[in-house]
Formats: structure tokens, sequence, C-alpha cells
């Protein structure tokens, strides 16, 4: 697919694996320039996903270009179940979709974006899950020339980035003093502190998931953490990621020994904490590993001139204790109005799956994994 749309744009469609990995340098180059951007939507996370989790035949990105410019872009794949459907890559394991749009183009990419998608969705709905407000994708849901319709996602965690004296200070008094009386017996116990290196991301990483799962064991592990391909695309993204400065990975030690490690994405608008494993003989010694990784996670924040620091998806009660931000991701479904009628179909079908969810969790309250459990009902 190919057209041209005023203001000397043009909108192509991707549906070739080679040409997206070629698309590395434009599609970073697009990615720094677009302020609402979440690590997600870097190539580095994108590519490797679909490495991983891709089929054949299924890639479709929109691209808007302004002469050879690349300027906009939806990173999409075709699924047959529960019926057609356009959905962004990244799967269940990515916090945030959005589309890239320039900032300086942005009044003429979206409606080019809008136009490009609505001709690759003629034989299907749009649905862009876990949109985070202030997303480019809003633009794009009100520009959508086609039915549409907007429903709430995931539930997000958010800080705001402070010293961290001042986050704890957030707290209610009896919370504050714990919170400093565990990071003195944490600082007592000696824990060191280290960036992992690009080139020692792949150790880094089996070590992460071997103290992610011991630390889950027995309690309900996301299962998908535990597969091949899940540390395939973690291991190749991280190193991409590390180099481009766009992830980091850090290793916390103890008699240099490996006892906890952090996954944390960076963009110029957030850093996220995405996945961490920790030696479960840390409560012995008592040490908060989650007040741990916060403490050091605000700092470089701080540092690095980042506004937010965010928990990503989900409301687990240790999240609260800091009185962070609820931010409620959007699920837009977007159709030609041709398809107005199998638009109408699947919103029934997401709805009634989240009632179902509502009620599961409200009859599992002590289940702190519930979200996990409950992943495959939320995302199939």
């Amino acid at each position: 697919m190919s057209s041209g749309c005023a203001g000397g744009l043009s909108v192509t469609l991707c549906r070739d694996p080679r040409q997206f990995a070629a698309l590395e340098e434009s599609w970073n180059r697009l990615f720094r320039g677009c302020p609402t951007a979440t690590p997600f939507q870097s190539h580095a996370w994108l590519h490797s996903w679909w490495l991983s989790y891709g089929k054949d035949g299924r890639l479709r990105i929109v691209l808007v270009r302004r002469g050879e410019e690349l300027v906009g872009a939806a990173a999409l794949m075709l699924v047959h179940r529960p019926m057609p459907l356009l959905v962004p890559l990244g799967g269940s394991i990515t916090d945030y979709f959005d589309v890239l749009v320039a900032a300086e183009h942005a009044d003429q990419v979206v409606p080019a974006l809008a136009h490009g998608l609505h001709r690759a969705a003629r034989g299907a709905v749009v649905d862009l899950r876990e949109v985070r407000p202030g997303a480019a994708a809003e633009h794009l849901y009100r520009q959508w020339p086609g039915v549409s319709s907007a429903l709430t996602d995931s539930t997000c965690m958010e800080l705001p980035t402070l010293p961290f004296d001042e986050l704890v200070k957030r707290m209610p008094a009896s919370g504050a003093q714990r919170v400093r009386a565990k990071l003195r017996k944490t600082d007592a116990a000696g824990i060191e502190e280290h960036e992992v290196a690009e080139q020692e991301v792949p150790r880094a990483v089996r070590t992460l998931l071997r103290l992610h799962e011991k630390q889950w064991r027995g309690r309900g592990v996301t299962p998908e953490h535990l597969r091949p391909r899940f540390a395939e695309h973690l291991t190749r993204a991280t190193r991409r990621m590390v180099r481009a400065g766009e992830s980091r990975l850090t290793e916390f030690r103890l008699d240099g020994k490996v006892v906890a490690a952090n996954v944390t994405l960076l963009s110029s608008g957030l850093s996220g904490g995405y996945l961490y494993g920790a030696d479960p003989d840390l409560r012995n010694r008592k040490v908060d590993v989650a007040t741990l990784l916060l403490r050091y996670e605000a700092g470089r924040a701080l540092a690095e001139g980042r506004p937010v620091v965010s928990f990503l998806r989900g409301n687990e009660p240790y999240k609260n204790h800091w009185r962070p931000e609820t931010v409620v991701n959007r699920r837009f479904l977007l159709a030609t109005a041709a398809l107005a009628p199998l638009l109408r179909v699947h919103e029934s079908q997401v709805t009634g799956r989240e009632r179902a969810v509502d009620v599961l969790r409200e009859a599992l309250p002590a289940a702190r994994d519930w979200r996990a459990r409950l992943n495959e009902l939320r995302v199939r």
C-alpha cells in the first residue's frame, strides 16, 4: 500500500520483516523526536519482540514519510482470533502502546497515519491496547475517519521524580518511619550496586531470570517469564537498549554475589521498572528489595532529568505504600464504517471479559498475583 497525502507526505504499509529491521536508524530518530513515546516504542524492543513472537505474513506497520524522513509509524500485526484484528506489536509483555509522530509535523502526520491505518484495516478491526494518557494514539483516535470506541485498560502507578527523602515524606508518618528503618538495615548489610555493560547483558539476564523464578517459586510466577522465547527477547532487546541509553540493567551484590537484579526501561518522559529478581534469603537479612530498587531508580531518574518513575502496570499493594498517582491506560477500537458490526461484536466480547476479570479479582483478594493468573483471559 502506498499513497500520497497533503503536505508532501507519503504513506506506505510495511509487511516485510527485513524492511522493518532496516528501519532501525530512521525509526530511532523518530522515536527520539516523539515526546510521548515510551521505551516500548523503541525499535530495539519492537523488532526484538517480532523476532521472538511474530508470525510470518502477519506484520503490518504503517509508515509516514516526508520526503525520505520517517515522521510517523504505527507498529501492528494481523491476528485472526477471535476475529480479524490489527493489534500492536509487543503483545502482553508490553506495558504501553503508542504510535510515533514527529512533534514538529504532528498536525499533518496524525491525519496521514489515520488515513493509512484506515486503508490497512479494510478487513480487520484495529484494537489498540494499553494506550497511556497523553499518548499520540489519542490524537489518532480523535481523527479516525471510521467508527470507534474507547474503553479502559490496565491500571498503572507513577511517582513524580523527586529526591528519595521527598518520596518518603509523601507516606504516612508511620510508613515513612518503617522505610527509614528498613533502609538502615539494608545499608548495614553492605549491598553494592553494579550497572551492567552491554557485553555483560546476556549473563546478567540469565541471573535476573533465575532470581525471578526463585523469588516467585510456589507463588504463581507469570508463566511467560520462564519461557525461552521471553529470555531471548529480553536479552536481545536489553542489550540493544543499554547500548542506546534506552535501558538500564542493575545488579545488587552482597559479598561479591548477585542477590538482586533489575531491568529499567527508559525514555525522555519516564523511567519504568520492568522486571526484577531477588534472592528470597534477603528477607532473612531484613532487606526490603522493593525499597532498595526504588531508591536507586528514583535517584538515577532525578540525575537524568526524567520526570516520572513508573511502576508500570498493576496496582499491587506494595506500590500503594508510596501514594503514587493512579494512571489508567485506554483501549481504542477502530474500524471502517463497513466493519461497524464487527467492532460492536468485539467490543461486547471485550467488556464481557473485563467484567469477568473484575468478578474474579474481587473473589481472590488475597492473591497478589491475580493479574498474572488472569493475563491470558484479558489478552486472548
